[in-house]
């Protein structure tokens, strides 16, 4: 299958780029003896998982579909986590997880006894300190609802609990930084780790970025999880499918109001929600740093600031030209939506012997039925 012959709009998964960050991910777990389990509310789409599972240990999820969809589609280890279960929730998933995490001493309290003797039971935990360029994604920010704070800690219930989990990372490009975040929480919960058999170190660890000091990070959490006596897991999202998809779109026109605009079949409210919520411009493929040609690459859609970035290009665009917007898995293929009615993109992978390969296509029955089913 020839990707001329492909309609837009349409991601593109590259088998041999996954597989570069996959490498990465098994050098990691030699070294350090850390699991690493798949972050879903990252990338969840299955058709490739068959290509990660030799590589990773299982899933982790922040909801019961996912902890459904990583435990039928992955296997291995399937974490399961959520800010908030619901008693139906706990009682859905407590049978097909290997790992339960509650978010609070409260949720433990009241559901404890629905997973006990099931699953191992886990609980987050807040350091305090984080890595995030975001304040949206900071999981230690002020009045934060994510986890247990060190001073709001209940001694007694270390006694009964299997593991905890701490997530502080947002796209961590630095191993002194993440070390550093790690000898906080040795200092601060080091007496409560001692009595666990695992601690998860949550996501956002950034350890595919190239020149990231991986030997180095091996080397500390080798450390950490020898002087706890712990099992330590990682919950890598973008790490591994970082710089492996592309969203492919087509400009429909071109239009000019003292800058020109070539309008794409395609939105980032829609497909590339992230790029809208925290203002992070995307990169385009054919694009040239010193190029000429400056054009804002404006989505389809009503919403006026709705934008992918502004670029500049060697030669004017045409209508009909095909532009990739590269680095479009993580966190932008789970939240796709139907935004304006628009047409949602196909999902492809190329193998590596160059065979391309339909994972999904969308048409107007899958929009009509998300919206209703029946009327009135």
């Amino acid at each position: 299958m020839s990707t001329t012959n492909l309609n837009t709009p349409y991601f593109m998964i590259s088998e041999d780029k996954l597989l570069a960050n996959l490498e990465k991910a098994k050098q990691l777990k030699e070294l350090s003896g850390v699991k690493l389990v798949l972050a879903l509310k990252c990338f969840s789409t299955w058709g490739v998982f068959n290509i990660i599972k030799p590589y990773l240990d299982g899933t982790t999820s922040s909801g019961p579909y996912e902890v459904k969809l990583g435990y039928e589609t992955f296997g291995g280890e399937t974490h399961a986590y959520s800010v908030g279960y619901s008693e139906d929730d706990v009682k859905e998933v407590a049978d097909i997880c290997d790992k339960m995490i509650f978010n609070s001493q409260s949720q433990l309290k009241a559901y404890r006894h629905l997973v006990e003797g099931k699953a191992s039971i886990g609980l987050r935990l807040n350091p305090g300190v984080s890595c995030a360029g975001q304040d949206l994604a900071d999981p230690a920010r002020k009045y934060s609802r994510l986890g247990v704070q060190a001073d709001h800690i209940k001694p007694e219930v270390f006694e009964n609990l299997d593991g905890v989990m701490f997530h502080m990372n947002c796209e961590n490009k630095s191993a002194d930084s993440f070390i550093a975040l790690l000898d906080s929480i040795s200092e601060q919960f080091g007496s409560y780790l001692d009595k666990l058999s695992w601690v998860s170190l949550g996501g956002g660890v950034f350890f595919t970025w190239p020149g990231y000091e991986l030997e180095k990070l091996a080397a500390a959490l080798k450390a950490f999880s020898g002087k706890h006596g712990v099992q330590l897991y990682l919950e890598p999202g973008e790490a591994i499918i970082t710089k492996t998809t592309d969203l492919v779109v087509t400009v429909v026109d071109i239009v000019e109001n003292e800058i020109k605009t070539a309008i794409v079949d395609s939105a980032t409210e829609a497909h590339r929600l992230d790029t809208l919520i925290y203002d992070e411009p995307a990169s385009i493929l054919e694009a040239s740093e010193n190029g000429e040609h400056k054009y804002v690459i404006g989505s389809c859609s009503c919403l006026a600031g709705d934008q992918f970035c502004v670029a500049s290009f060697d030669k004017p665009l045409e209508i009909g030209q095909r532009l990739h917007v590269m680095d479009s898995a993580g966190y932008t293929m789970v939240k796709l939506n139907w935004f304006n009615g628009l047409k949602m993109p196909s999902v492809y992978c190329e193998r590596s012997n160059g065979d391309i390969v339909k994972l999904n296509e969308f048409d107007y029955s899958d929009f009509k039925r998300s919206l209703s089913q029946w009327s009135v």
